[in-house]
């Protein structure tokens, strides 16, 4: 029988994360709107490594935040606009020219499953405030105008066709519609951006047409919520849990309730005992960047890394791709995608529907150890690995097979632990994941 759940804290903390979301591991970002025309940022640091005050603002590496990077009146972003456009070229002078015009949903799609991912999320209305969708509170939305059809709409047909979920990123505490003076610290984010109980109430009404319209698999909020509408909160994820019970919601909604925390770059913390989402673009942006050239853009081997060691502790990869303003994806976006597919072609068994195991992830001479679990079945990563021959130990007391075949190695048990040589790795296998039944 369905779980009914009221407008209350009580009931909406009563919701359990779904096993679908645990099972999943890998989604797929999209940042893709008005700023994929400019498509400019410097490249300075990933969100985390400096403070984020005046000079990261200034210096905003995200060039989906270009509306504010020309705001602020100073940095690189700023200087490039003036003389590329002009001190009269608007930001809104560049939605004519986002035509999506080479956009084929059901290529995104194919590609996003080819890459092993299994859930999708799209940013539907990012600080710009401009729609993703046929919004029934603005006109500033893509049926309107630019690419003039319901991406949102469109993108979710295509990815559910091949099997994926898909899922809804809104802007929650900022819309540069309703208020746009500069933002220059991480205060300002929440002090300037919603200052209206007009703009809670949009809000509000928006995520609910997201819910009633598309029923997303994921509600991503991004930064805040307006503080002014936080007691409509309880009424809207009761109202999400109604129409899609196994929906997850992120924690970006003034801490007050999620199902999962998140984590974005070097920024923010994760737990081992509590389920968690790193997002985080291929590159130092999340819309697309023309600065960015294929050595600024994660390493195939460091993007393997990255997943095994979110997975082996409680999390999720959100993985953000950044698509031109023509609707295509640029080459070095589709090669690391791809590159991650052929990996979890093999290797993905110990990914999927995999679990924390008991043993915790190390480093020991040079070489980095991660573990996920399958009931009593563990899996073993290993990542760090020279070509040729290398030797080192698993800790578990029981024999152990590659899950890539063309590994050759060979093994002696010694004591509690298991002593490995691979006699033949190939950098293009990234990471080794070796299955130890009964291991755990």
């Amino acid at each position: 029988m369905k779980k009914f759940y009221s407008a209350t804290w009580e009931s909406v903390k009563t919701h359990p994360l779904p096993d679908w979301y645990d099972d999943y591991k890998f989604g797929i970002f999209i940042h893709w709107g008005i700023y994929s025309v400019p498509a400019f940022a410097p490249l300075t640091w990933e969100l985390g490594e400096i403070e984020i005050d005046e000079q990261w603002f200034c210096n905003n590496p995200y060039a989906e935040w270009y509306f504010n990077s020309i705001n602020v009146k100073q940095g690189p972003t700023y200087q490039h606009h003036l003389q590329t456009y002009g001190k009269d070229f608007s930001y809104r002078d560049f939605l004519p020219l986002w035509k999506a015009e080479k956009w084929q949903p059901a290529e995104w799609a194919q590609l996003f499953k080819q890459a092993g991912a299994k859930y999708v999320v799209l940013t539907t209305k990012h600080h710009d405030g401009f729609c993703l969708f046929p919004s029934r509170y603005t006109d500033y939305h893509c049926l309107n105008h630019g690419p003039k059809r319901d991406i949102l709409g469109d993108l979710k047909s295509a990815v559910e066709a091949v099997g994926l979920k898909m899922g809804t990123y809104y802007s929650g505490v900022i819309d540069w519609t309703f208020s746009c003076a500069p933002i220059f610290t991480e205060s300002q984010n929440m002090s300037n951006a919603s200052p209206t109980y007009a703009y809670a109430d949009y809000a509000f009404n928006q995520v609910l047409e997201l819910i009633d319209d598309y029923q997303p698999a994921v509600l991503w909020n991004d930064i805040g919520w307006p503080k002014q509408g936080e007691h409509m909160l309880p009424s809207l994820f009761s109202h999400y849990y109604n129409q899609v019970e196994d929906g997850v919601v992120d924690d970006r909604w003034n801490g007050l309730w999620c199902d999962f925390t998140s984590k974005e770059y070097k920024h923010g913390e994760a737990s081992r005992e509590r389920k968690w989402e790193m997002c985080r673009g291929l590159g130092l942006s999340f819309g697309y960047n023309q600065n960015e050239s294929d050595d600024d853009l994660i390493s195939v081997e460091k993007l393997v890394a990255l997943l095994v060691e979110v997975v082996a502790n409680n999390g999720n990869l959100l993985l953000n791709v950044g698509p031109k303003a023509d609707g295509t994806i640029p080459n070095g976006q589709v090669e690391r995608l791809t590159a991650l597919g052929n990996w979890l072609e093999v290797n993905g068994e110990g990914i999927y529907a995999s679990r924390c195991s008991h043993r915790e992830s190390y480093r020991q001479a040079d070489l980095d150890f991660h573990f996920t679990k399958k009931e009593t079945d563990l899996y073993c990563f290993v990542s760090g690995l020279h070509t040729g021959e290398t030797r080192f130990s698993l800790p578990c007391n029981t024999t152990v097979s590659a899950l890539n075949p063309a590994v050759e190695f060979s093994q002696q048990r010694q004591g509690d632990n298991v002593e490995i040589t691979v006699h033949n790795y190939q950098s293009a296998w990234q990471v080794l994941c070796f299955k130890a039944v009964n291991g755990e």
